[in-house]
Formats: C-alpha cells, structure tokens, sequence
C-alpha cells in the first residue's frame, strides 16, 4: 500500500495525481512536466509514489491510441461518449493492466474503482461500477490481432506506434509506409537523456572519465561531437558537474544547429527566439564567450530561465530582452550596449547584426515524443497558421542581418510546410540571399542528414535523436 494511506477506501495518491495530471493536459492544454511539478506538491507525494505518478502520466499518454483501440470491444459505447474523468480513469487502469507487469491486474481494478468512488460527489454519480465491469472484461478479452497494414495501413501505423490517426494518414502519403513507420517508430519511443557538454569548462573525454569515476554509466552521442547520453534515466540536478556548469540538457538533433550559423568570438548575434537558452549558450561557447548575443523571447518568465542557464554555466555574453520575433529592430538597439557602454554603436544604429539564429515556433512535431501530452493539440490547420507566422518571422529577421552575413532558420518540425516551403518562398522572393549547404558545418556523422536541397533533417533516424530541421542562408546584398 503507497505511504499515507489508511483506508481500503482511499484512492492510491500517486494514481490521483496521475488522474488530475491527466485531466490538466488534456481540458486546460497544460504542459505534462509542469502539471506533474504542480500535482505532486498538491498530493505531497514521496520518491517512490512521485515515481508511480510519472510512469502512469507518461506511459498512458505514450500509449493513447492504442490503449483506446484496446478500450473499444469492451465498452458499450464509445469512449469519447463518457465523462472525460471517466475516460482517463479507464485509460489509466487499462494502461496498468496491459504494461505494468509488476502490478497485479486485479490491484490496478480495485485501485481504479477507489480513485472513480472518489470523483462520486463532482461527477454527481458513481461510476465506479462501470470501471470495475470494462476493466474485468479487459482482464477477460483475448488480446486482439494488430491491425493489418496492408488492408488499414494508416490505422496499423496508430496502433502500434501511438500516434493520431491523422498524422499517420499525413506521413504515409507524403513519404510512403516504410519512411512513414520510421518516423512514428521515433515520435512515440521512449528518449534517452542527453546531455550537451559545456566546452568552456571541459572536454567531453573529461566530462565521461568524471561520471566513470562515479559510477555513472554513460556513453558519447553517435552523431554530435559534444553530447552524451545516460544508460539510465536518473535526476539531472543531481548528477555531478550540474550546480558547476559542466553540462546542459539537449537533445543531440538540437546541438548540431548552433555550429550551423559558425558564430564567431567578438561578433554580434541575434537569437531570435532564444528561451530557455539551450541554443543560446551553445552560440556564446562556439564564440568562447567573446562578442555579443541579443536573446529575444516575449516572456519574461522565459527570460528567467534564461538567465539562471547563463548564470549556471557561465555565460557572461548573452543580453536577455523581451522583444518580438516579428519586430526584432524594435528591441536591436540592446544588443550595442553591455553595461552601459556602446560596444558597436554603427550596429545598433544600423539595425544590422552579423548573425541571426531563427529556431521558429512551430507545431513541435519532431519533439513529440518528449510531449506526449501534446497529442491533443495537434490537428492539420496548424501547419498552414505555422507558415505565415514563420514568413513573417523570417522576412522580419532578414532586414537586421547586415550585408554578407548568415542566417540560420531551424524548426523542431517534420512537415514540409513548416520547413523547406518556408525557405523556398522566401528565397524566390529575395534575390539577395544565397542558399548554402549546411554540410560543411556539420560532423562527418552527421552528412547523411543532409538533403537534396542541403538543409539538415533528422527526421525518423535511426539514432534516436529528436525530429529537427535547418538551413542556411547568406545575405549577399
């Protein structure tokens, strides 16, 4: 029994708070990793229930689609016809019952049926005996074949992978099943921790022989020649080297865009949506903390975050400012002062940078498979929403670069849309940029990831790095 209880009556509070964590993501459009900070202090929950409440969140939003598949025969009428508490508390068994092997089956019914009883009063009626029968029958039903991807490829792809139906239809008409399977097989895996190491303090080789000496296992990233990642998934504040500076956490898809723009030590540089700072403290260590960075976000709480991962790994170049992506111009005169003294004035009062690092919003599709939760929110109209604010963004940061510099548009995207249609449209549009492959700023590991058009993508690879997308352009006149 989880600490704290003293009632065969009282609902397990890992599983509550797996329950309102839930019904937070899905009703309020709540990010998972906060909502499980706020709902874990709200239930006071221990190490190991915190645990339990972070595998049932995780795992049942991981496994969506196809615990519903799962839900159907054993419902009279469709899920999405019952109470949303209703809902997730039979997704939240059933994920118990089909993937928690350590938990009895008939523990994960009895501690649904606790957890329904409990809602009795605000749902104004008890629906715990219709937990107890779909759960049983569940219990009861034979495990069903897969759905046959010759005859219903779509729905196979959803089922196995957990992924919207939707977007599997979208990927197997734009890259055929195989490349399609690929990339879902990427959206709904499990990823590693990965580290990006801070070269103003260490080395990488230092960085392993540190975790070597204490017992950590870990390994150097395959493709990025700054990264590792750890055998086990463990507390990141806790590891060594965390209060020192000695690492960020990033996915190694994402440290290879940095090294794309080629910053150089003294130089000034626009970031243009910087927040949390990931890319931002890359660019002020490939510049050995020398020269300037305008880091722009329009949230001031973003902002913070910022600074605290200057502040932790040492990054004294980084000029943090709320700004408009759309307008940057409006927020450039910051980046010619540093303590109050004008460091390039012709620059700030041109409006002209060297460099511009554009990571635009975008729908977070290559990312999914950290936010599970994000499955709700996602439908087609997005892409086209995407776009236009993107062209915006981008037309917006072109005006700022001066004359021969480099700008580099990244996503964290997988659709065309958001991505190489972007690009193309605007260079159409303006003769005085050039294109340039991103090959020759990339690690040789890294070269497969290059496209016909030399923009860097790694969608659905085999390394299990995050979905993301960049190309790279010069301003000639």
């Amino acid at each position: 029994m989880p600490s704290g209880r003293s009632s065969t009556d009282v609902p397990s509070p890992a599983r509550a708070a797996a329950l309102a964590v839930l019904l937070a993501c899905q009703s309020q459009d709540k990010a998972l990793d906060e909502e499980m900070e706020r709902s874990a202090a709200e239930f006071r929950l221990d190490s190991r229930d915190r645990g339990l409440a972070m595998e049932l969140a995780y795992g049942v939003l991981r496994r969506l689609e196809f615990i519903d598949w799962r839900l159907a025969p054993v419902l009279q009428k469709p899920l999405p016809r019952l109470p949303a508490v209703v809902q997730m508390l039979l997704r939240l068994g059933a994920y118990q019952i089909l993937f928690m092997d350590r938990i009895p089956a008939s523990a994960a019914v009895d501690e649904s049926v606790r957890l329904a009883k409990s809602y009795t009063k605000k749902l104004s009626r008890d629906w715990s005996g219709l937990v107890n029968a779909v759960l049983r029958n569940l219990i009861r039903a034979p495990e069903p074949a897969l759905p046959d991807p010759m005859t219903h490829p779509s729905l196979a792809l959803s089922v196995r992978h957990a992924i919207p139906l939707w977007l599997c239809q979208r990927w197997i008409d734009r890259l055929g099943y195989d490349q399609a399977e690929s990339a879902c097989r990427s959206a709904g895996c499990i990823p590693a921790v990965t580290l990006r190491v801070n070269r103003l303090r260490l080395t990488r080789e230092a960085f392993l022989d540190r975790f070597r000496r204490e017992g950590i296992s870990a390994r150097p990233t395959t493709v990025s020649p700054v990264g590792v990642v750890l055998d086990k998934g463990q507390s990141v504040a806790s590891l060594p080297g965390f209060e020192d500076g000695d690492f960020y956490v990033e996915d190694e898809a994402a440290q290879l865009i940095p090294p794309l723009l080629d910053p150089q030590p003294g130089e000034q540089i626009l970031d243009a949506c910087a927040a949390p700072g990931g890319k931002t403290t890359h660019l002020a260590e490939l510049m050995r903390n020398q020269g300037h960075i305008l880091a722009m976000d329009r949230q001031q709480s973003r902002l913070d975050r910022l600074q605290d991962n200057c502040r932790r790994l040492g990054v004294s170049i980084v000029v943090p400012t709320i700004g408009d992506a759309q307008r940057p111009l409006d927020t450039l005169h910051v980046l010619g002062k540093r303590d109050g003294h004008a460091s390039r004035p012709t620059a700030a009062q041109g409006g002209s940078v060297d460099r511009i690092l554009l990571d635009a919003p975008c729908s977070g599709l290559g990312v999914l498979r950290r936010h599970p939760e994000a499955k709700w929110t996602k439908h087609q109209a997005m892409f086209a929403r995407h776009h236009n604010l993107q062209k915006k963004i981008l037309e917006a940061a072109a005006a700022v670069l001066r004359p021969g510099g480099v700008l580099v548009y990244s996503t964290c995207s997988t659709e065309r849309e958001e991505t190489e249609d972007v690009i193309e449209q605007f260079c159409r549009a303006h003769p005085g940029w050039m294109r340039e492959s991103v090959a020759p700023w990339l690690p040789p590991t890294a070269v497969p990831f290059v496209t016909a058009q030399g923009a860097l993508s790694t969608m659905g690879n085999r390394f299990g790095m995050d979905g993301f997308y960049a190309a790279r352009l010069k301003k000639i006149s």
